[in-house]
C-alpha cells in the first residue's frame, strides 16, 4: 500500500507519511510511567488522536489499557449520573476486553463487575467509581484510562461529578488502586470546561481537576521535523526535491501547525505532483508550497469553519485580533486575560517575544480574508466601484506598478478635499489605510495571489506586504509619512528587506497628511534597489 498524508483522524506509520514522535513519546510515557493524570490540550486538528493512539500503542501489554473517547456518546448519556455511569461501565468492558491480552483472572474480574453492571439499573457515579476500583485492584496489570474528545461532555454536570470522584481516588490510591493513570484529551482545558458549566465568577476556576500533572510537550513540528517526513517521501518518490527549501517553506507558513503542515504535503503530492493540477514547474518547491498555501487558504475546511464560528462566539476576541492585524495593535502576552486565554486555547493567539500574534501565516491569511471580505461585501453594497482585475494582468502576470498607481487614484477619490488634515488623519486612523489597501489588492489578486502581511514589521509606523502571484513574488511596504529623514529610513529598510528576499524592485505606499504635500508616483533608487513609491 502507497503511503499518504493524512488529515483526518489518528495518523498510521504504515499507511501514512508521519513526523517521528519518538522523543515526544518517551516523555508522554513518562508521566503515564510515573503514574500521572493530564491533559492534553491543543487546538483543532493538532495531533491529539494520533498522540493518543501512540501512547496506547507504547503502552500495550504493560498496562491494561481503556481508551475511548467521549464523541460517540449521545447526550441522553449525559442525562443524569444514572444514564451516565450504566453507558461509561459498558464501555469500558468493551473497551478492556477489545484493547487487551486478558489472563483467566482478569477476565473473571471483568465478569464479575460485567454481572454488577448488569443486575441494577440504578448505578450512580460515585457506586460505579467504587465498583471500578474493585475491577482495576483485581486485574493483573495497572491500569491507563484514556478518553478524547472530553469537549463532548463540556456541558453536562454529570462530568463534574465524574472529575471529582477521578480526584477523590486519586488522592486515595495510596489504599487502594483505581486507574493507576488518567489521561484526557480535548481543545478545552478543565478550567474552561468548569468556565462553560458554571460562568458565574465565583466557581468558574474551582476545578476538581487540580490534580493533573502540566502537559508542557510541544506538539507542533519543527523544521526538522518536516524534513523527516519529508526524507521519507524523497525515498519512495524520488522528486530531487530541495528537503531544506521545502521544510524551511512549510514551517514558515504553518508554524508546524500539524494540520496545516500535512494538508501542505496532501495538495503538493496529490494535486500538484500527480495530477499536474498547477501552473508549479516543480510543484516540491518553495512556489509548490505557496500554491499549496493559497489552495487552503481560499477553499473551506473544517478547521477554518471553527475558526468562524469561535470568532461569532467570542467577539472580543474578534476584535483583538482585528486590532492586531490591521491596526498593529501590540498586546502584551498575559495568559490569564479572558481573550488571549481562549484565542490561544483556540491555537489562533501565540506569544511572539511576550506579544500577542496569530499563530501561523496560514491563519493570518485566512483572517485577513475573512475580515476584508466583510467589509468588501458592505463596501460594495454601498455602491463603492470594483478594480477591474483584468486590467492589472498582462500576458498572464500582475502589473504590480500599475496596481499601485491606480490605488492612488481610487485612494485619492476616497479623499473629501473639504476635510482639514488632522480630520483626513483620524479618518484614516478609524478606516484604516492599510485596510483599504488590502481591501483594494485582494480584489485584483483574489483566486490567483497569495498575500501575507510580514510580522516582523506591523506596527503603527509601518508594515510589510508580501504578495505572490504565479511564482512571481512582490514586497510592498506601507508607512505612514513622517517626514523626509524619516522616509529615507524607510526607503533603506526597503532596499534591506529587498536583498533578504533576493529582488531589485520593491513598492512603497505612502500616506502623507501634510498640507503642502506631493502626490504622485516616483521612481527611486536605493542601493542598486528600484523602489517604486507612490505617495497618497
Amino acid at each position: 500500500m502507497q503511503k499518504t498524508f493524512n488529515i483526518v483522524g489518528a495518523c498510521n506509520p504504515d499507511n501514512n507519511y508521519m513526523v517521528d514522535l519518538s522523543e515526544r513519546l518517551k516523555s508522554v510515557t513518562g508521566f503515564v510511567s510515573s503514574g500521572a493524570y493530564f491533559v492534553i490540550n491543543r487546538a483543532r486538528q493538532f495531533g491529539k488522536t494520533t498522540m493518543l493512539k501512540a501512547i496506547a500503542d507504547a503502552c500495550y501489554g504493560d498496562y491494561i489499557l481503556i481508551s475511548t473517547s467521549f464523541q460517540g456518546y449521545d447526550s441522553d448519556v449525559f442525562r443524569d449520573g444514572r444514564s451516565f455511569s450504566g453507558f461509561f461501565a459498558a464501555d469500558i468492558i468493551r473497551r478492556i476486553r477489545t484493547q487487551n491480552k486478558l489472563t483467566g483472572s482478569d477476565e473473571a474480574a471483568v465478569s464479575r463487575f460485567e454481572a454488577y453492571v448488569s443486575s441494577t439499573d440504578k448505578l450512580t457515579v460515585s457506586e460505579l467509581f467504587l465498583k471500578l476500583t474493585d475491577l482495576c485492584m483485581a486485574l493483573s496489570r495497572k491500569s491507563i484510562l484514556i478518553i478524547d474528545e472530553v469537549d463532548e461532555a463540556a456541558n453536562n454536570q454529570v462530568f463534574t461529578e465524574f472529575l471529582g470522584q477521578m480526584r477523590r481516588l486519586y488522592l486515595e490510591r495510596d489504599g487502594q488502586s483505581t486507574f493507576w493513570s488518567v489521561i484526557l484529551a480535548g481543545v478545552y482545558d478543565i478550567k474552561n470546561l468548569k468556565q462553560k458549566m458554571r460562568p458565574d465568577s465565583d466557581h468558574k476556576y474551582n476545578s476538581p481537576w487540580n490534580i493533573a500533572t502540566d502537559f508542557n510537550v510541544d506538539m507542533s513540528f519543527g523544521k526538522q521535523d518536516i524534513r523527516g517526513m519529508l526524507t521519507a517521501y524523497q525515498a519512495d518518490h524520488g522528486t530531487g526535491m530541495n528537503l531544506d527549501e521545502v521544510s524551511s517553506e512549510i514551517y514558515d507558513y504553518s508554524a508546524g501547525y500539524p494540520f496545516l503542515v500535512s494538508d501542505i504535503c496532501k495538495i503538493i503530492d496529490e494535486e500538484l505532483f500527480i495530477k499536474k493540477g498547477a501552473d508549479v514547474s516543480s510543484p516540491w518547491s518553495a512556489a509548490g508550497v505557496r500554491e499549496a498555501v493559497h489552495r487552503i487558504v481560499n477553499r473551506p475546511n473544517m478547521l477554518f469553519d471553527d475558526m468562524i464560528k469561535h470568532l461569532d462566539e467570542y467577539p472580543d476576541l474578534a476584535r483583538m485580533i482585528q486590532n492586531i492585524l490591521f491596526e498593529g495593535i501590540s498586546y502584551p502576552y498575559n495568559y490569564y486575560s479572558s481573550e488571549i486565554n481562549i484565542g490561544t486555547m483556540f491555537g489562533f493567539l501565540v506569544s511572539r517575544d511576550d506579544t500577542v500574534a496569530v499563530s501561523n501565516r496560514i491563519f493570518e491569511t485566512f483572517l485577513y480574508n475573512f475580515f476584508l471580505a466583510e467589509s468588501l461585501a458592505k463596501q460594495y453594497n454601498q455602491g463603492a466601484p470594483q478594480p477591474d482585475s483584468s486590467q492589472f494582468i498582462i500576458d498572464g502576470n500582475l502589473n504590480m506598478r500599475m496596481v499601485m498607481e491606480k490605488f492612488a487614484q481610487y485612494y485619492l477619490e476616497l479623499d473629501n478635499e473639504k476635510d482639514s488634515e488632522d480630520e483626513k488623519h483620524i479618518r484614516f486612523i478609524e478606516d484604516n489605510g492599510r485596510k483599504i489597501f488590502l481591501m483594494y489588492l485582494k480584489a485584483i489578486i483574489n483566486g490567483t495571489g497569495n498575500y501575507y502581511i510580514e510580522s516582523r514589521t506591523r506596527n503603527n509606523k509601518r508594515t510589510d506586504v508580501i504578495v505572490d502571484y504565479k511564482g512571481r513574488r512582490f514586497i510592498i511596504e506601507l508607512k505612514i509619512w513622517r517626514g523626509d529623514e524619516y522616509n529615507r529610513r524607510g526607503e533603506d529598510q526597503l532596499a534591506e528587506y529587498l536583498d533578504f528576499y533576493h529582488k531589485k524592485e520593491g513598492y512603497l505606499l505612502s500616506y502623507n497628511f501634510n498640507k503642502n504635500k506631493t502626490t504622485g508616483v516616483f521612481d527611486r533608487y536605493v542601493d542598486g534597489k528600484h523602489l517604486v513609491e507612490v505617495v497618497v
